[in-house]
C-alpha cells in the first residue's frame, strides 16, 4: 500500500526512522586505497533547563563513526554510547514533559566519565545539531570535549538555501521520508548522521557530513563595529548585526575570510563614512567555536 501511495503525486509517505549500526563496507575505489577517513562523533544531549551554569546534564548519547573523505558517507559500524545522569535536583515539569525522561528514570546513575573520554580521544570531529546549547554542556561535565574541534549542523549548513522549509531536525528528517520520537538523545543522534549522509539540497553532490567537515576545517570570525555612529544603529540592525549589551557594541558572525573582508569594506563606507577607525575581530576555529571559551582577538584598523 504504501508503494502504491508513493506512486502518486497526490501523497506523501513517511517511513518510521530505522537506526542504522553499520553503514557497511567503504566505497569502492577501484582496488585504489582510500584519500582519507575522519572519524565523525554525533552528540545530543537532555538537560534539565537551558543553562549550562545553573542546568545539568540528564541523557548524553553519542554515535562515532568513520566517514569516507572522498564521497562524504559514513561506513562500518556503528560505535554506540547512550547514558541516564542523576542531575542531583527534580528535573523540572517542562523539561520533563519535552524530554520524556522521568526523576526516577535518571535516579541513581551517572554518566560512565572513562567511556566517554574514550570515545572523545577517539574522534575527529565533534558534531551536534545545536553545538551552541551542547557543547557548554559537556564541556563543564567532561573536559576532554574542549580538546576536540566542532561543529553545528544546525548553523554550519544553510538549509535554507538547499531548500529545506526548516531547519529544526525532526523537519529535515520529514524530507527525506522519515518519521521518529524525538526529544531523546539517541534517536535524535541516529536522525542526525542520517539526515547528513544525504547530500544537501535537490542537487547537491556533497553530503552534508562533507560540508561539516569542511566548515570545520575553516576559522570563522566575530566582527565588532567597535565605536559605530549612534545614528547607524538601525542601519547595522537591517544588516542582520546583533547587540551585546554587555559589551556595548553591535557584532555578527562572517563564515569565512572572504566574507569577512567584505564586510569590512561596507562598514568602511556605510557606517564609518570613510572615517579611520578601528574594529575588533574574534577568530573562531573548531576549537573554541559553539563553546563558552573566547577567540582569538584583533584589532584592525579601516
Amino acid at each position: 500500500m504504501a508503494r502504491r501511495l508513493e506512486q502518486d503525486p497526490a501523497y506523501r509517505v513517511l517511513r518510521r526512522l530505522v537506526p542504522i549500526t553499520d553503514y557497511g563496507p567503504p566505497p569502492d575505489r577501484h582496488g585504489q586505497a582510500l584519500p582519507g577517513v575522519q572519524r565523525v562523533l554525533v552528540l545530543d544531549t537532555e538537560t534539565t533547563g537551558l543553562s549550562h551554569q545553573a542546568d545539568k546534564i540528564i541523557e548524553l548519547a553519542m554515535l562515532l563513526v568513520d566517514v569516507d573523505l572522498a564521497s562524504g558517507l559514513p561506513f562500518g559500524p556503528v560505535t554506540l554510547f547512550e547514558g541516564f545522569e542523576d542531575p542531583g535536583m527534580p528535573i523540572p515539569a517542562v523539561a520533563q514533559q519535552v524530554t520524556g525522561i522521568s526523576d526516577d528514570m535518571v535516579a541513581g546513575h551517572r554518566l560512565d566519565d572513562a567511556q566517554v573520554q574514550a570515545l572523545v580521544a577517539r574522534a575527529d570531529l565533534i558534531v551536534a545539531h545545536n553545538a551552541g546549547f551542547d557543547r557548554p554542556f559537556v564541556e563543564a561535565r567532561f573536559p576532554g570535549f574542549a580538546a576536540r574541534p566542532w561543529a553545528c549542523s544546525f548553523a554550519d549548513i544553510d538549509w535554507k538555501a538547499a531548500g529545506a522549509e526548516s531547519a529544526k531536525l525532526s523537519a529535515l528528517a520529514q524530507n527525506q521520508g522519515w518519521f521518529y520520537d524525538a526529544h531523546r538523545a539517541q534517536v535524535d543522534c541516529h536522525a542526525l548522521l542520517q539526515v547528513l549522509s544525504r547530500p544537501v539540497g535537490p542537487q547537491g553532490q556533497a553530503t552534508g557530513l562533507s560540508r561539516l567537515i569542511s566548515a570545520a576545517a575553516q576559522p570563522s570570525f566575530k566582527l565588532r563595529a567597535t565605536g559605530s555612529p549612534f545614528e547607524s544603529k538601525d542601519l547595522l540592525k537591517a544588516r542582520g548585526y546583533r547587540w551585546d549589551g554587555d559589551a556595548k557594541v553591535w557584532y555578527c558572525t562572517l563564515a569565512d575570510e572572504a566574507n569577512l573582508n567584505a564586510e569590512l569594506e561596507w562598514l568602511k563606507a556605510e557606517v564609518y563614512a570613510r572615517r579611520h577607525a578601528r574594529v575588533e575581530i574574534e577568530a573562531l576555529d573548531g576549537l573554541v567555536r559553539y563553546s563558552a571559551r573566547p577567540g582569538a582577538v584583533s584589532q584592525r584598523g579601516l
